[in-house]
């Protein structure tokens, strides 16, 4: 009977030791550093956000164009995503109810319905970027044209995407490896690039914007960065793990939070500051006017070798692949929690991915949508900013959680940075 018993349990799956090994340290029965590593996961989904193909292109033209003087722009933009994603992963662990959902039940009906639409079209040009960046590199890697490689990532990316039926663990664990990809290549890519150290810590902290070119350029990568969609998705996937049952808890699972997003988009700032330097060491000296992430990777096997050149192409393919996953969850999930419409994943898929077909199939050059999608991005990002900052701030929804006077200030003033750059921006092309 024993034999016949062990025979047919079922083993737990990756999602319930997670949760089990999470319940413990919340109990007091485990610590240690391979027991915080059971609470990592939803800042490692929402960092891809942070390193997409809209990045790949913002900050290629940026290094090409403008050397290392907007680098200061990446590392304000990283400290603004910090905050902001750690005030969503609190308000999923505090209220266990996701941005979309509060702002369903707490603000006016045509407000929602403003907000779901500006929300949906948001996650649309984020698809456009992150959809066709992956696809950039399918093409380039197997030199297809562009519209059966972008059959191919569709494919790709969908199969990630049924991780998800096997619970919250495989599909982060999925996505870790690809971000660690991401991050190994960059590194490689440093040791291949001549780099003036002293020049990248003097830019860091030094602000300036050459010319109007470099503040669209600024504002697109503010954009690639602190990403709209992402913001309600973080507070959602804090949703789907271990839930707290007193306010000691909630306090011990914010420690985990805060230290995991610190990690998490801090290795996310610093590949981008990589692709900046990358991009600035090879190109801005003999090729500043490199736009394209394919004249890019063509540029780079004669100027640094295959290596690099392959090394670009792995973390491109990597990125797209793995924001175009979390891109289509972002979207599932708003429109869940904005309307309670749940649609198939094989329908979503298909709609967040549409336009990056049209695009392509209209002849539009594919690293230019990519830059405009996160101009628009950036243009949506008020809207779950505003909301993110609102919420956390009160009582009647976090308790004795709301923030503090001092993160309060903090948000808005960064909140502030974005709309101002929406404005000047919008001016500029009304000028333009």
């Amino acid at each position: 009977m024993n034999r016949i018993a062990v025979r047919t349990a079922v083993p737990a799956s990756l999602s319930e030791r997670s949760r089990t090994t999470m319940r413990a340290a919340l109990d007091g029965a485990r610590g240690g550093p391979r027991t915080m590593l059971a609470f990592a996961g939803p800042a490692i989904v929402a960092s891809v956000a942070y390193i997409d193909p809209g990045n790949f292109a913002t900050n290629i033209q940026a290094g090409a164009g403008y050397g290392y003087a907007l680098l200061w722009v990446v590392v304000l933009s990283n400290m603004i995503a910090m905050l902001f994603q750690s005030l969503s992963a609190k308000l999923g662990l505090v209220t266990g109810r996701n941005l979309a959902e509060l702002c369903r039940d707490h603000l006016p009906h045509r407000c929602v319905i403003a907000m779901w639409m500006v929300s949906e079209l948001a996650a649309m040009a984020t698809d456009l970027a992150e959809f066709t960046g992956g696809s950039i590199g399918v093409s380039l890697l197997c030199r297809l044209p562009m519209l059966p490689a972008m059959g191919i990532t569709a494919a790709v990316t969908y199969s990630l995407l049924q991780f998800e039926k096997r619970g919250f663990r495989p599909l982060e664990l999925t996505i870790a490896a690809l971000v660690g990809v991401i991050g190994l290549s960059y590194l490689a890519e440093l040791t291949l690039t001549q780099v003036s150290w002293r020049a990248v810590a003097h830019h860091v902290v030094t602000p300036a914007i050459p010319d109007n070119n470099a503040l669209t350029l600024a504002v697109g990568i503010v954009g690639a960065t602190v990403m709209p969609h992402v913001l309600f998705l973080h507070s959602g996937l804090m949703q789907s793990r271990v839930s707290a049952r007193n306010d000691r808890e909630r306090s011990t699972l914010l420690k985990f939070s805060n230290l995991e997003v610190v990690a998490a988009l801090g290795v996310a700032g610093l590949i981008n500051m990589a692709m900046v330097i990358m991009a600035s060491g090879a190109f801005h000296q003999g090729n500043p006017d490199i736009v394209r992430i394919e004249t890019a990777w063509h540029t780079l096997t004669p100027l640094l070798g295959s290596a690099a050149a392959g090394l670009f192409l792995a973390a491109l393919i990597a990125s797209g692949i793995s924001s175009s996953v979390v891109g289509t969850m972002a979207g599932q999930m708003i429109m869940q929690g904005f309307v309670r419409f749940h649609t198939p994943l094989c329908v979503r898929r298909l709609v967040t991915m549409t336009p990056a077909f049209v695009v392509v199939a209209c002849g539009v050059d594919a690293t230019r949508a990519l830059v405009l999608s996160q101009v628009v991005l950036s243009v949506a990002l008020p809207v779950p900013m505003i909301a993110l900052v609102w919420f956390t701030s009160r009582t009647a929804v976090m308790g004795r959680f709301r923030n503090r006077m001092v993160t309060n200030a903090g948000a808005l003033i960064c909140t502030a940075v974005v709309l101002g750059l929406n404005i000047v921006l919008i001016v500029q092309s009304f000028r333009g």
